[in-house]
């Protein structure tokens, strides 16, 4: 009996063993599974606050409007999907070749973005860059839906660069290079904070818009922001078009505000600025008589505004430059250069810095 006993013991001693040991072998196995799962995805927090699960390794993104897409630019052009505009000729002069055959998707202007075509291209992530607020989390809630596509939220705030691009830079996998565009806009902004201008010294500026000119946007405007941050002021008291701008005004109201300068879209873009100073009605406007008729740099992407971007931080720096040269003491020459190196992956002659440079600053 008690041979039977011990046996019996030996038995379910060995059947334990075995059980253990099947066990430990498939949670193993299990916990490399999971690994493997885990390692497929990670999460991040948006600048809306939401946790938005994406891909680990994203090699493709559409930014849904101009604003996202220079930023994207900015950061990594090899990962974008398409743009959100057919480039012009001169744009593609400072962007390199392979660039120039990315589909346009939409969403510049009224231009609404192509989900069907955006699918073709098959993006890991869809950025949306604006104003944050309900109305754009319930838009990207519906694009998530029609897309499959997660998305990220980022706050168009010039103030925020430096933290859009630490968010976009851990999306993209592209810290180093989002840490050094980060602190250039922060160092940018930081400076002209500094940079206080006496009320009873502030030069009168005027924006012209549009095929006459005679469109604008007002001081505390979204368009018309770079102004107001190097301490311009802006003379059009005009009501702000909403977030579209280019509110429209009358001559005589110019030549009431009679300010003495005025910055103008270049003509390939549809402006003024080649016709201001031949136009007799505008003559007699003291930036017109004095020869301060500025036209804003608009190669590949505006300095100044449309879009309202990264490429304002190379704004500010210009148009302070322009108003208060003893204030923004820089070497122009020097800082375009820079910031076309580090934003736009491009090497500029010095016949490009002085074609830049011919018609936007003062000799």
């Amino acid at each position: 009996m008690k041979k039977r006993t011990s046996l019996l013991i030996v038995l379910v001693l060995v059947f334990s063993l075995l059980i253990g040991c099947s066990s430990s072998e498939n949670t193993e196995i299990n916990n490399d599974v999971d690994d493997d799962i885990n390692q497929e995805d990670v999460e991040l927090v948006d600048m809306a606050g939401r946790t938005v699960t994406i891909p680990k390794d994203v090699k493709k993104v559409f930014a849904t409007e101009p604003v996202g897409t220079i930023i994207l630019y900015s950061l990594n052009p090899d990962k974008m999907v398409g743009w959100n505009y057919d480039l012009r000729e001169e744009e593609k002069r400072f962007i390199p070749e392979k660039y120039h055959s990315l589909p346009n998707l939409g969403g510049a202007g009224k231009e609404s973005i192509n989900i069907e075509e955006i699918l073709k291209v098959d993006p890991d992530i869809l950025v949306v860059m604006g104003k944050i607020d309900d109305a754009l989390e319930l838009e990207v809630e519906d694009m998530e839906e029609q897309t499959g596509k997660p998305i990220i939220i980022l706050d168009d705030n010039i103030e925020k660069l430096d933290e859009v691009y630490k968010i976009l830079g851990k999306a993209l996998n592209e810290e180093e290079k989002s840490e050094e565009l980060a602190l250039y806009c922060k160092e940018t902004l930081d400076d002209v904070k500094e940079k206080k201008i006496n009320e009873d010294e502030r030069i009168n500026i005027y924006y012209a818009e549009g095929p006459n000119g005679l469109e604008t946007e007002p001081a505390g405007s979204w368009h018309g922001e770079v102004i107001d941050m190097v301490d311009g002021r802006n003379v059009a008291e005009v009501e702000e078009e909403g977030s579209k701008g280019k509110s429209e005004v009358s001559i005589e109201q110019v030549l009431e505000w009679n300010p003495d300068i005025i910055i103008s879209w270049d003509d390939e873009r549809g402006g003024y600025y080649s016709e201001i100073s031949k136009d007799p009605t505008w003559s007699d406007i003291k930036a017109v008589k004095n020869g301060d008729v500025y036209e804003i740099p608009n190669k590949p992407f505006n300095w100044f505004d449309r879009p309202p971007s990264v490429n304002r931080i190379l704004g500010v720096k210009w148009l302070g430059n322009l108003l208060y040269p003893d204030i923004y003491d820089y070497n122009m020459e020097e800082v375009v250069e820079e910031f076309y190196n580090k934003f736009y992956h491009y090497e500029l002659s010095e016949r490009e810095i002085d074609e830049l440079l011919e018609n936007t600053i003062k000799h």
